[in-house]
């Protein structure tokens, strides 16, 4: 493991963190990927069955259930 430290040309310790390596994907992680939509799809159908268990609990729904708040 590297120390972190190194002598420069002039004799002086440089204590500096090391930096880490720089990698680019190839393909962008914004907007409409696979993975986003996926994601975006799963917390979905949870708010979707937690609304429906809400529902079954309460025997109100989501606006019943804030209007009796």
């Amino acid at each position: 493991m590297k120390s972190g430290s190194i002598i420069d040309d002039q004799g002086k310790m440089n204590n500096f963190a090391i930096e880490p390596k720089m990698y680019v994907m190839s393909e962008p992680q914004s907007g409409f990927t696979p993975y986003a939509e996926l994601f975006n799809g799963r917390l979905a159908m949870i708010g979707f069955v937690s609304l429906l268990a809400l529902e079954v609990i309460t025997g109100h729904g989501l606006i019943g259930f804030l209007n009796s708040l």
